[in-house]
């Protein structure tokens, strides 16, 4: 059945109504994005990308990477708001480092062209995961078993690569299920800041902590879509 969220206001807490909220943790996700470009372009500008790929490097932040997930992931309910938006915002910093090796594989007119459709792709789902009457919560466990299935494909496919065995349209069919399934999440993910808005009520603290698990899903959403495209589009550097 569908809920009119936007009969729920919070007055108590600084997100104020639904749209407010919304509107409130799509802005982090966009800080977080631009972050991340930012921090690879110096990296790339500056040089240091070669020296975290040739390193290993890129290997350490990868796994502070998957820490600093963890953490705000597991921990949410016990640590403070503040806290919560540092370590999205450090890992933003991170992803930026990781992401600057791209520019060593494709050129920038591929980055760019991959970034405009995948800000369209994701817009398009975000837009419908806001404004569509249907219930997507049954989406989640569906898409994230699909995820879990793509991913274990491609690590299979990375194996035979290591022996010299290539899957060149197997990649790209990969990509596309990928594409399909973080457009999905999008949407999913999007509607799911209804339901956090309304079930932490006015508790302030918790719809902070809230937003920030919101912006970093939508954040990572946009991400894999991002590359997703590139891979399939993307023109490499010789």
């Amino acid at each position: 059945m569908y809920q009119n969220y936007n009969d729920i206001s919070y007055a108590e807490s600084p997100f104020g109504t639904l749209s407010q909220y919304m509107t409130k943790t799509f802005g982090w996700m966009f800080a977080g994005l631009l972050v991340t470009f930012a921090v690879g372009i110096g990296t790339v500008t500056s040089g240091l990308v070669w020296l975290f790929a040739s390193t290993g490097l890129i290997f350490l932040t990868a796994i502070a990477e998957l820490v600093m997930v963890f953490v705000l992931s597991a921990r949410i309910t016990h640590i403070q708001p503040g806290t919560a938006t540092g370590l999205f915002f450090g890992y933003a910093v991170l992803n930026g480092v990781n992401l600057s090796t791209i520019f060593l594989v494709y050129d920038v007119g591929s980055l760019v062209l991959a970034f405009l459709v995948g800000a369209v792709y994701f817009g398009v789902m975000a837009v419908y995961g806001a404004t569509t009457r249907r219930d997507l919560t049954g989406w989640g466990p569906k898409l994230f078993a699909g995820l879990i299935a793509m991913l274990v494909c491609s690590l299979v496919g990375s194996l035979f690569s290591l022996f010299g065995v290539r899957f060149g349209l197997m990649d790209l069919v990969l990509c596309a299920i990928g594409l399909l399934i973080f457009m999905g999440l999008t949407a999913y993910d999007t509607q799911m800041l209804k339901h956090h808005y309304a079930y932490f009520g006015g508790d302030a603290a918790m719809l902070h902590k809230a937003s920030i698990i919101g912006a970093l899903n939508l954040y990572l959403d946009f991400i894999n879509i991002f590359l997703y495209i590139l891979r399939m589009v993307g023109r490499r550097n010789d």
